[in-house]
């Protein structure tokens, strides 16, 4: 992580702000990895020097899949504001003189809510996270085309569809009710996403002794 946290720190220029994307399937383990990262570098550069924007705040409601029949899809790439995301990465970059709400993801109520989360002025390096930051399709290139670097988080097979498990009994899935939304959901959208790791600027791997950069 000490590594990692170096190589984000040294995307920041003289002056400005930066964006790195951490991006990977579904239980690869990203939002753990970008959590500690952003720790990591608050330890060596001070607190508010990294901030932390998920995708997952951009999540249409559920009201809005229901209108779009998409609900049972939630989680797939239409079913986000992936305009709305590039927007806001755009103005975490340019807007550096004052505070830049962001959505965030209630875990608990499996919806976004509004300005739950802050980029503050003295932030030098922005970090986001999420499934689709390079995925081949034009919203979300806009979005991609704002970050300075994307990064890749693997995980086993194994590794990965348990901690998706886990997450989805956690929050109130059956555990069959979960094993059949990984299947049908979870995994067609892990297709997708695996398929854009050679566009990534590095792969990291996810495993029980931590990160192991690949490449």
């Amino acid at each position: 992580m000490d590594s990692l946290a170096r190589d984000a720190i040294d995307l920041v220029g003289e002056d400005g702000r930066a964006v790195l994307g951490i991006t990977g399937p579904p239980g690869a383990g990203k939002t753990t990895m970008a959590t500690a990262l952003v720790a990591r570098i608050e330890e060596l550069r001070g607190p508010g020097w990294a901030a932390l924007v998920p995708m997952d705040g951009f999540h249409l409601a559920d009201d809005q899949l229901r209108r779009l029949g998409a609900l049972g899809r939630k989680g797939a790439p239409d079913t986000f504001d992936a305009a709305g995301y590039a927007a806001l990465l755009e103005r975490t970059r340019l807007e550096t003189d004052r505070p830049v709400y962001a959505p965030g993801f209630e875990r608990t109520l499996e919806q976004p809510v509004a300005a739950a989360l802050v980029v503050l002025p003295q932030a030098r390096l922005v970090v986001t996270e999420g499934n689709y930051l390079l995925l081949d399709d034009p919203v979300w290139a806009a979005a991609r085309a704002v970050m300075d670097a994307v990064w890749f988080v693997t995980a086993d097979e194994p590794t990965r569809r348990d901690r998706l498990l886990t997450r989805h009994v956690e929050f109130g899935k059956t555990p069959s009710a979960a094993r059949a939304w990984i299947d049908d959901v979870d995994e067609p959208n892990a297709a997708s996403v695996l398929s854009t790791a050679a566009r990534a600027d590095r792969v990291i791997a996810s495993g029980p002794d931590g990160w192991t950069i690949e490449r």
